[in-house]
């Protein structure tokens, strides 16, 4: 099985099931079928060949769904790229995967486009909204004039259909790639491990569709099963909104990062539970450890379980099964799924017993390797096994506890940040000699970042200040929460 054959099958099988739902848009299966093979045409007609990258920029919409599903078709490579990304930061993400056509839309476009002459592999821009039309072909236009004719190339199961960025720093980018047999059989297992159906409703919301969590575990998973999916679109901030979709759409499915769990409980602590979630079957937490009161508090006021599910963008996406009796083995995050094994090793490779602390090690459905980085894969890949970099250990059972981190990362809202990207970034302020940033545990959000910075002497400067400076190069997320200034590094 392939990517563009499971769109194609679950398209035929429910062609008038809704397959995604935005606001007031609705689109069948059979719709989204025909879109993607218009998108196809188009790419083919640009030159498009096997193995080509399209860099796809955009916010989790049916836009992104189109161009991820008409760029396999095509026989490229679909490479989803965060839209927060500050263009020195694409630089190196372009400069890795090189794509032959870059998908995005105002107003993510438009600082991109006074330095596109830099990247001249990106042969074609394709603006999905409609802001630069008489620059760029847009979704409108494709859409009008594309042949929606089926391109019958079928992709083989061992060609990569992802590159998924998320395996380091930005300035040392590692495209996890993953082929369609990888992300076609997660799908299944994924599916099965849910018990998921046609008749769920699974609600996406604050988890990108650029992040393989938000990709696979979701996307894929619930068009295989001919799901319908629910794009809200917002952030924590609009968590209220995101309840009373819930509750308007009767949504199944749920899953998030435990910091829109922790707003969910703040809502109904602060406001009440204003909304009927009774039709919630799951509730899945993932890409950050997530606190035991989090778990009772949701359960207190929603009377709902949260499920704690752990992966890594290496192996697809989530590894472990879902523990449906999560007071049996509180702090677990469940045993391993059907396609991947797991192991606890030493720091020279020998496996750990039960209760032993070590780095978690998976054996799989794991990624081909980062793509054009042969170095990066053989220091995480040795005979078939995928060092993690997370620590934890296993009962006798074979469930799985996380203790830590042997990478040198924090977690923010669920989303990987790399010291050594903002280390770099303040460094290269003129005022700054030196500068450490770490992760201070926070209730909400996991982890926020610290800076702790030594000026140069003679220099003063403000907090404001260097976050102004952050903030020109560097995505929102990673910005210092705190700005300590020092005499000496701690």
């Amino acid at each position: 099985m392939n990517l563009k054959a499971m769109l194609e099958k679950t398209a035929a099988k429910h062609p008038g099931k809704t397959a995604i739902v935005l606001g007031e848009r609705r689109i069948s299966y059979a719709e989204l079928d025909e879109a993607t093979n218009q998108v196809a045409n188009t790419l083919v007609e640009m030159g498009l060949s096997q193995g080509d990258r399209v860099a796809i920029m955009l916010p989790n919409s049916p836009e992104f769904v189109t161009f991820y599903f008409g760029t396999i078709k095509a026989g490229g490579i679909a490479t989803p790229l965060d839209i927060r990304h500050k263009i020195a930061e694409l630089a190196c993400l372009f400069d890795s995967c090189q794509p032959k056509v870059l998908v995005t839309a105002s107003p993510v476009l438009e600082p991109i486009i006074p330095s596109l002459s830099r990247f001249d592999y990106i042969k074609h821009v394709i603006d999905a909204g409609n802001n630069h039309e008489s620059q760029f072909p847009s979704y409108r236009r494709i859409i009008a004039a594309a042949s929606a004719r089926r391109i019958e190339t079928e992709p083989a199961p061992d060609d990569i259909a992802t590159i998924s960025y998320a395996g380091g720093p930005t300035n040392q980018p590692q495209g996890a790639m993953l082929s369609h047999h990888s992300l076609a059989r997660a799908a299944d297992i994924y599916a099965d491990g849910f018990r998921q159906t046609a008749e769920d409703i699974a609600m996406l919301f604050a988890l990108p569709m650029y992040h393989v969590f938000g990709l696979a575990s979701v996307l894929l998973t619930s068009i295989n099963k001919g799901s319908t999916i629910v794009l809200v679109p917002g952030t924590g901030r609009s968590i209220s909104s995101f309840l009373e979709t819930i509750e308007r759409e009767k949504g199944t499915m749920f899953l998030g990062v435990p910091y829109i769990y922790a707003l969910a409980n703040n809502v109904a602590k602060w406001e009440g539970v204003k909304n009927d979630l009774s039709s919630l079957r799951l509730c899945a937490s993932a890409a950050a450890p997530i606190s035991p009161n989090i778990i009772r508090e949701f359960k207190q006021y929603y009377g709902l379980d949260i499920i704690d599910i752990w992966g890594l963008t290496e192996a697809v996406s989530h590894v472990t099964r879902p523990n449906t009796r999560p007071t049996a083995r509180p702090g677990s995050c469940g045993q391993a799924l059907p396609g991947w094994e797991i192991k606890i090793v030493d720091d020279n490779g020998r496996q750990l017993p039960a209760h032993q602390a070590g780095e978690i090690i998976v054996k799989g459905l794991i990624m081909d390797g980062y793509y054009n980085n042969p170095q990066a894969t053989a220091e995480v890949i040795e005979n078939d096994w995928l060092h993690t970099g997370d620590i934890g250990c296993v009962d006798e059972d074979g469930y799985l506890f996380i203790t830590g981190r042997k990478k040198p990362m924090l977690i923010l809202k669920g989303q990987n940040i790399y010291p050594s990207d903002i280390e770099q970034v303040l460094s290269t302020h003129p005022k700054i000699a030196a500068v450490r940033i770490v992760g201070i545990p926070d209730e909400l959000r996991g982890e926020i970042v610290r800076a702790v910075i030594v000026l140069k002497e003679g220099e003063t400067a403000t907090e404001q200040e260097i976050r102004q400076f952050c903030q020109e190069s560097m995505a929102d997320y990673k910005l210092p929460k705190q700005i300590i200034f020092a005499d000496a590094l701690p």
